[in-house]
């Protein structure tokens, strides 16, 4: 059945159907370009999911929203009432291949029944150093490069904090106000978006200092006030950047800032980190966000998108700076077997058409978007595999609501 046939038999379903449709395929599914609500929101089996997990899980869960979703496909996702909604945050940017792709699938079914897991901290895992070897085709760092894998974004932001200090022999990292780097230590004590996540927590990790995201070479705010009156540039071994701002407002940062990064770290041996983990892996429509601007990183780190939903993390360093000992840094689960398959997959997707879907679908969505920024900012991740017609949907559903609330829509 073609594409265009099996759009039309899952639009019809839509409209004869009122109850939950049942055995709707993957590419059924995948078609729906319009959402299709059976229930109230939640509905009766998404209030009893919710309920059940109120007496169990812990609080500090944020929980935006009520949904329970039970399956995906594409760039759908279906709860456990039958409601089908259309997904513009891909499970907050990291099914970067959209829901259960395929191909994806079915490297980690390939994988799962080959072996589920053994530790590449103490043996030889073939695929480790085949993902490995293929994130050195495609990383944008300067020669040769060596990874560390991880198990989330979180961990891969520690680990660069760690080597980065053990490889310069200095204590202080620069982070800048706005960013998101994670909610471990090291990593929280970096991000700067929202106070919520230091509260209760400090102190936190020393060594960090804060400066102005994307201010403009006449402010040197580095120069002026952090080398000037806090601390000297050879005692800073790091500065670590989204190259894109996330949680931050979704900032990118004029022309020129971050290649004045990239020489203020090489004049004084600092090295420049790029968090990618949200903007990586093909989401601004090439395959690291620093690469639209033509600067190379001494340290790169992934995450989120990188293996469409399995649980993988990446610090992607120099060679000549992975010099740390044995035994300096470890980990049990990352670089797990069946999460390498699904990053290998997920590679060739977005190397093969998404990276150019997600840039040709960008420029749709940012065309018919009224413009936000920082802490009015409606944050919007859809998968790499969103066509035109949902993407039309969600921009025609956004600016309804937007219009509601505002009180500017039809009464």
């Amino acid at each position: 059945m073609g594409r265009r046939a099996v759009a039309e038999r899952a639009e019809r379903l839509a409209d004869e159907v009122q109850g939950p449709i049942e055995g709707l395929t993957y590419d059924e599914l995948a078609a729906f370009t319009e959402p299709r609500l059976v229930t109230g929101l939640p509905g009766p089996k998404a209030s009893a999911v919710i309920e059940a997990d109120s007496r169990v899980t812990s609080p500090s869960l944020p929980r935006a929203y009520p949904l329970a979703p039970s399956r995906g496909a594409g760039s759908v996702v279906e709860d456990v009432d039958g409601n089908v909604f259309l997904d513009f945050n891909a499970a907050i940017a990291v099914c970067s291949t959209g829901h259960a792709h395929p191909k994806v699938v079915a490297a980690i079914q390939r994988q799962a029944e080959l072996l589920l897991h053994y530790s590449a901290s103490d043996f030889y895992l073939p695929i480790y150093a085949e993902l490995c070897a293929r994130l050195d085709e495609i990383e944008p760092v300067p020669g040769d490069a060596r990874s560390f894998l991880t198990n989330s974004g979180t961990e891969a932001v520690e680990a660069a904090i760690k080597l980065a200090r053990a490889t310069t022999k200095r204590q202080y990292v620069i982070a800048f106000l706005g960013a998101f780097h994670g909610r471990s230590y090291g990593s929280v004590t970096l991000t700067a978006s929202n106070a919520k996540y230091h509260e209760g927590f400090g102190p936190l990790l020393p060594g960090v200092l804060h400066a102005p995201f994307g201010a403009d070479d006449t402010d040197r705010y580095i120069e002026n006030v952090i080398f000037k009156r806090l601390v000297k540039p050879n005692e800073i071994a790091a500065i670590v950047v989204e190259p894109v701002q996330g949680e931050g407002g979704y900032r990118i940062p004029p022309d020129g800032w971050l290649t004045y990064l990239r020489e203020l770290c090489t004049e004084h041996g600092i090295l420049l980190v790029a968090d990618e983990v949200q903007s990586g892996m093909g989401r601004t429509g090439r395959m690291w966000a620093v690469q639209h601007w033509g600067v190379e990183p001494d340290i790169v780190l992934a995450g989120k998108g990188i293996a469409s939903g399995m649980p993988l993390g990446d610090m992607i360093a120099r060679a000549d700076l992975m010099t740390w000992p044995t035994g300096a840094h470890g980990s049990t689960y990352g670089g797990n077997p069946v999460a390498c398959a699904a990053a290998l997959a997920t590679i060739d997707l977005i190397e093969g058409e998404l990276a150019a879907n997600a840039a040709n679908l960008g420029g749709v969505l940012l065309d018919g978007l009224t413009l936000r920024a920082g802490d009015s900012t409606i944050r919007l991740s859809p998968p790499l595999v969103m066509n035109r017609d949902q993407a039309a949907t969600g921009l025609r559903i956004l600016e309804e609501a937007c219009a509601e609330v505002s009180g500017t829509g039809p009464s």
